[in-house]
C-alpha cells in the first residue's frame, strides 16, 4: 500500500472527498470514485489499483509522444486498469475503462520493483502512462520519489485533469508531461465526460513550475476538426509558451466511436499549417 498519504479528506457521515482529480468525488462507503479505483473502505480511502500494473513496456520516449525530451532515450512505461474519463473513441479502452465493470487484473510492483526495472531495461526514465495516472497518484508519487534518488527522470501521460491539491502534491518529482488538449468544453462534456477548464489550468501550472510540457490533440472528424478549432488551440497554447510542442494526432475508429471515418491527412495539414503561425514546433501523428 502507499508509503504517502492518500490524497483525500474525510467529510460528514463517512463520507471521503477524493482529491486527485477535478471531479473530486464525495465517496461514501463501499463504492468507488467515477475512476472505479479509488474507494471508501470503512472511512478510509483506497487505491485498489496501488501497484498492480496491467501495462508494463520498453518504449522510445518519442512515442509519449514527447520529441524535445531527452530525444533518443527509452522509457519504462507502466499503467493500470481504470481512468476518470469515459472517452467514447478510447485509444485503450480495454484496460481504461475495465474497473467500469469492476475488472481489476495486472501484476503486483512495488515501487523499487519498477525502478529496477527501468534501470535493468537501461531506460533513463518511467513514464506513468496508458490509463490515466492521476487515478493512482500515491503510487506515481512513491515510484517518481525513488526513481529521482536513482537519477530516473519521471513522465506523465495525462488528460491533464487533476485537482490542484494533485498538481501540487506531485510537481516536485514529475519532469515533463504530455498533456492532451481534446478539444472545446462542449467536447469534453459530451465525449468523455469532463470539463476544459481544469485541463488548462493543468498546463498552465505545469509550464509555470518549470516543468518540460508538450500536447496533444486528437482530431476526429466533425468534432474537433474546424478552423477555429485549431486556431483556438494554438492561440492558447501560445499564450501559455509559444515553445510547448503542439503533437496533432490522426484519429482512426476506436471503441464507441465506430462511426467516424479516419482523420484526412488533408485535415492534418490544414491543423499544421494554423499551428504553425502562433508556435514554434507542431508535429503531425498516426500517419
Amino acid at each position: 500500500m502507499p508509503k504517502t498519504k492518500m490524497l483525500a479528506k474525510e467529510e460528514s457521515n463517512e463520507k471521503i472527498r477524493c482529491l486527485a482529480c477535478s471531479h473530486q468525488c464525495l465517496i461514501s462507503e463501499g463504492k468507488t470514485g467515477i475512476c472505479g479505483v479509488r474507494k471508501n473502505i470503512k472511512g478510509k480511502l483506497s487505491l485498489l489499483v496501488y501497484g498492480r500494473l496491467c501495462a508494463v513496456h520498453v518504449d522510445p520516449i518519442e512515442k509519449k509522444p514527447l520529441y524535445h525530451f531527452m530525444p533518443g532515450t527509452k522509457t519504462f512505461s507502466v499503467g493500470t486498469v481504470g481512468c476518470n474519463f469515459h472517452c467514447t473513441f478510447c485509444q485503450n479502452w480495454a484496460i481504461s475503462q475495465a474497473s467500469e465493470k469492476g475488472e481489476f487484473f495486472g501484476y503486483n510492483y512495488e515501487p523499487k520493483d519498477v525502478i529496477n526495472s527501468a534501470l535493468k531495461n537501461n531506460c533513463q526514465s518511467i513514464s506513468y502512462t496508458y490509463n490515466e495516472p492521476t487515478i493512482f497518484i500515491e503510487f506515481v508519487k512513491d515510484c517518481a520519489t525513488l526513481a529521482k534518488k536513482k537519477g530516473l527522470k519521471n513522465v506523465m501521460v495525462t488528460n491533464g485533469f487533476m485537482s490542484e491539491e494533485c498538481f501540487e502534491y506531485i510537481k516536485s518529482e514529475i519532469d515533463a508531461m504530455n498533456i492532451d488538449l481534446k478539444g472545446n468544453d462542449e467536447f469534453y462534456k459530451k465525449i468523455c465526460g469532463a470539463r476544459l477548464k481544469p485541463v488548462l489550468d493543468t498546463i498552465k501550472r505545469a509550464d509555470k513550475a518549470r516543468i518540460h510540457v508538450e500536447l496533444t490533440t486528437l482530431i476526429i472528424p466533425g468534432e474537433n476538426d474546424s478552423d477555429k478549432d485549431f486556431e483556438k488551440i494554438a492561440k492558447f497554447i501560445a499564450s501559455v509558451n509559444k515553445n510547448i510542442a503542439w503533437h496533432i494526432s490522426r484519429f482512426f475508429p476506436m471503441y464507441k466511436m465506430l462511426d467516424k471515418p479516419i482523420t484526412p491527412i488533408e485535415t492534418l495539414e490544414r491543423a499544421y499549417k494554423i499551428g504553425k503561425k502562433y508556435l514554434k514546433n507542431v508535429h503531425m501523428g498516426n500517419i
